[in-house]
């Protein structure tokens, strides 16, 4: 087996694991506010990262380089989260991903003035294309859209925001700074918020959250070693896999039906997002690869971003 099709098939397992991590979300969701769902899953995911700091042998100390632009991407991280778990808990799956496929586009879009990227007349066109392919989606005017379609297009804004964020920094800050500070972020200002959301859990409720940190964590690594072993043009696409697993586990789950508009945008999407990777990895057009080398899911409640594991590495 090459280190391609292995890169591929741990990224498979990473994203599969990822969809049954947002599935809990959902569930969850359906009975305490993301505010607190975020609190207790950042709270439960100290101990993981732990385990990942420890080993962190890159010379320093926790003062960032660039205060500014880490403490805007845990800004950034802390509202996409609120809308990432919002959006899983009240939409379709199916439509959620749909939503943050367009996350590779706004990366693209928002490197022209954070890279310094210039962005040609095909990837401009693919950008359109993905953007129809979201309103498709939605379909604003003859469905009713509500906040969480809000939500899922402020988290894909958010994802895309961060990413590039790493991207411009994430080689000058330990690995340590840049996933310690956006966790502590979220778990402040979550906590703050508990005293006027907290409902009582019961202990499935607990381990549901636990389950969220941990499921989150497991396919962070699957992730990691997907991008160690395969080519970034390879391992990026296989994020559009999930929306197979919306359709299933919608289904089974939840009653939900993809409708014809919702599996139209997203291959107008997935398509653009494909486009924009070719064009990346093999034409040789991108002078910062900003998509093909984000190295992450893009956004992922209760998991650490990727990019920080691979610093340093191709």
């Amino acid at each position: 087996m090459s280190d391609n099709v292995k890169g591929a098939v741990f990224a498979l397992c990473g994203f599969a694991i990822f969809a049954i991590h947002d599935v809990l979300v959902r569930i969850v969701g359906g009975s305490f506010s993301p505010f607190q769902m975020l609190f207790f899953t950042s709270l439960l995911s100290f101990p993981l990262l732990t385990i990942v700091l420890v080993q962190d042998s890159t010379h320093g100390t926790m003062q960032p380089k660039h205060p500014w632009w880490v403490a805007l991407r845990s800004f950034v991280m802390v509202g996409a989260s609120i809308c990432g778990f919002f959006a899983f808990a009240t939409l379709p799956l199916a439509q959620v991903y749909a939503i943050l496929f367009m996350v590779p586009l706004l990366v693209t879009l928002m490197s022209i003035p954070l890279l310094g990227e210039k962005v040609g007349a095909h990837r401009a066109a693919a950008i359109l294309v993905g953007l129809a392919g979201v309103i498709v989606v939605v379909q604003p005017g003859s469905t009713q859209l509500g906040l969480g379609h809000l939500a899922a297009v402020l988290a894909a804004f958010g994802a895309a925001l961060q990413s590039v964020i790493s991207r411009k920094v994430g080689n000058d800050e330990r690995p340590v700074v840049m996933m310690l500070f956006p966790l502590l972020a979220i778990f402040v200002t979550m906590g703050g918020s508990l005293a006027f959301v907290y409902e009582p859990m019961a202990l499935i409720d607990i381990a549901g959250m636990a389950g969220i940190a941990v499921l989150g964590f497991i396919a962070t690594f699957c992730l990691v070693a997907a991008c160690r072993k395969g080519e970034a043009a390879i391992v990026a696409p296989m994020q559009y896999s999930q929306i197979i697993w919306a359709t299933i586990y919608g289904s089974l789950l939840f009653n939900e039906q993809v409708t014809t508009s919702v599996l139209a945008g997203s291959a107008l999407v997935i398509t653009s997002g494909l486009y924009i990777v070719a064009r990346e990895a093999i034409s040789g057009t991108s002078s910062n690869q900003p998509v093909t080398r984000t190295r992450s899911r893009g956004f992922a409640p209760g998991s650490l971003r990727v990019s920080t594991l691979l610093k340093g590495r191709k």
